[in-house]
């Protein structure tokens, strides 16, 4: 009796440690009580209930990330591409996750398939090339919505490769060749222009500055000459004031030693002499000629006399 008392004891603590349960961080365990949903554990320490509780299922809450195969899509122009997908989501709700959808993940990808086909489907090539956000953001819209009823929270889908078909990429190939070409044709067009507008402002430039230094010289000379006229105008003037002043002096000094009438006389008959030495066809000889001629043999001699 007394073995049997341990037995059932060690049974009892056998029992009772094996369900006993700890949940980790970021796990979720859905509990049901004889087949029915009972709760939902968190992170801690449970207990179970032997052998009317089990653990349905574990639970990740962390963001998980799902990479689906290529798969084959139609654009509006016709052109087979293969896309490949990359899903990140996140379970909010352990319970719908359990219970919401048979097969989640098959669930996801299978919806991410049809929205991809349906949203290219009315895009054209280039257009579906260039506008990866735009079927991103739709994408992931439509799986938000969709597996919200699922406990599932998709936070971004992303597109990871479009692969046109060969010929296709081929063609985009030469084409981008030929857009480079055209870019560097353009580039080098462009640079000898600036170059050729470059050297002509030179030119320009040169011959401004040219122009204006032979105006400066030209400006310079003139200054010079003008100034060497003036100048000359002014000695010249001034000889003739000069000349003018002692005329006046000889003038002056003559009236104050008050002069004769023979002095006079003499001083006429030179300045007729003076009239007559030069190139006149006229001359116009005073009426008293004789006299003024007899008054200068006459100072002759007096002057011979002394």
């Amino acid at each position: 009796m007394e073995f049997v008392l341990i037995g059932l004891a060690l049974f009892i603590v056998i029992i009772v440690v094996l369900n006993i349960k700890i949940v980790p961080q970021s796990k979720a365990y859905v509990i049901e009580r004889l087949g029915t949903y009972s709760a939902t554990w968190q992170t801690g320490l449970h207990i179970k209930i032997p052998f009317i509780e089990k653990v349905a299922r574990q639970v990740s809450l962390k963001e998980q990330i799902v990479d689906f195969p290529p798969q084959p899509v139609i654009t509006k122009d016709n052109v087979t591409m293969q896309i490949d997908t990359v899903v990140f989501f996140q379970i909010t709700d352990p319970k719908l996750y359990a219970y919401g959808v048979e097969r989640p993940l098959a669930a996801i990808e299978n919806l991410t398939a049809t929205t991809l086909r349906n949203i290219i489907g009315e895009m054209e090539l280039d257009h579906t090339l260039t506008s990866r956000d735009i079927i991103n953001a739709k994408i992931r819209g439509i799986l938000d919505e969709a597996t919200d009823p699922w406990g599932i929270k998709v936070n971004r889908v992303e597109l990871k490769n479009i692969l046109p078909p060969r010929e296709i990429q081929d063609a985009m190939e030469k084409q981008m060749k030929a857009e480079r070409q055209r870019r560097e044709a353009i580039l080098t067009a462009e640079g000898e222009k600036a170059s050729k507008i470059l050297v002509a402002e030179g030119n320009k430039e040169s011959k401004i500055l040219a122009a204006e230094a032979d105006k400066q010289s030209a400006i310079l000379a003139a200054e010079a000459i003008r100034e060497a006229k003036i100048r000359e105008a002014e000695g010249e003037a001034e000889a003739i004031l000069k000349v003018e002043e002692a005329r006046a002096k000889a003038i002056e000094l003559i009236n104050q030693a008050q002069p004769g009438q023979g002095y006079l006389t003499i001083k006429s008959l030179e300045a007729f002499e003076a009239a007559a030495d030069g190139q006149a066809t006229k001359l116009i000889i005073p009426s008293d000629l004789q006299g003024i001629a007899g008054l200068a043999a006459s100072a002759k001699e007096i002057i011979s006399n002394n």
